[in-house]
């Protein structure tokens, strides 16, 4: 495998140049921004996890600069690496904090879940005969995402839980959701936006990531309270 192999899976990428993703590049300042404030909500009431995860947020915004910059192989791992770390980390504190699970029955809630997102796109490419991955510009790898914040929240609604958290992780599942169009949709809007939508994946992901850390402190506390 070639490390150094440009990669242009963008619209707004022209060239291997590196400011070719202008608006790619610098709107993933707005990861830091977000992890920034999440960081300060989790330290205020000393949520270790939580202010773990908020650093998380901050390296995707770097992890993905580098890979709208640099667009090369290795820098696709330094973008998509941190993002599964923090989807798998944040599951597990779901499976433990919302749903009440034990450790070791979370671990292996977490591990099923990295199995059951290793093995979706090759079932939804055999069962409609065609790459579901270049279909929708690599989407679908975070639909298991989507599918585990609508999980996690009905999983609440069965546990009785008095908290809001349900309706928010529902809020951000469907956010997520307008966010995955977005970036789904970003070649084939290149002849009428030369800039593509991918930006506002950025944008909007920011606010997701930046949500999610939020209503991790707030659940924890009110059962606190409780």
């Amino acid at each position: 495998m070639d490390w150094f192999e440009p990669i242009a899976g963008y619209c707004e990428r022209g060239s291997p140049a590196f400011w070719a993703e202008p608006v790619n590049a610098v709107s993933n300042a707005a990861f830091l921004v977000a992890g920034t404030v999440a960081f300060r909500r989790a330290r205020t009431v000393d949520d270790r996890p939580a202010a773990a995860l908020a650093l998380l947020t901050a390296i995707v915004g770097v992890g993905s600069f580098l890979f709208h910059t640099l667009a090369v192989r290795w820098a696709m791992l330094a973008d998509v690496v941190p993002i599964a770390v923090f989807i798998h980390a944040y599951f597990f504190l779901a499976m433990v904090r919302f749903l009440r699970f034990g450790l070791v029955a979370a671990a292996a809630a977490t591990l099923a879940f990295a199995g059951f997102g290793f093995g979706l796109v090759p079932a939804l490419d055999a069962a409609a005969g065609r790459s579901v991955e270049t279909l929708t510009n690599g989407s679908v790898d975070y639909l298991p995402a989507v599918l585990a914040l609508l999980g996690v929240a009905l999983g609440l609604r069965w546990l009785g839980d008095p908290s809001p958290t349900g309706e928010r992780l529902v809020a951000l599942a469907l956010l997520f959701g307008v966010s995955l169009a977005l970036r789904t949709m970003d070649r084939s809007v290149c002849a009428r936006v030369p800039v593509g939508t991918h930006f506002l994946w950025h944008l909007l992901n920011a606010g997701i990531l930046c949500g999610l850390v939020v209503a991790a402190v707030r659940h924890r506390a009110a059962s606190r309270r409780r």
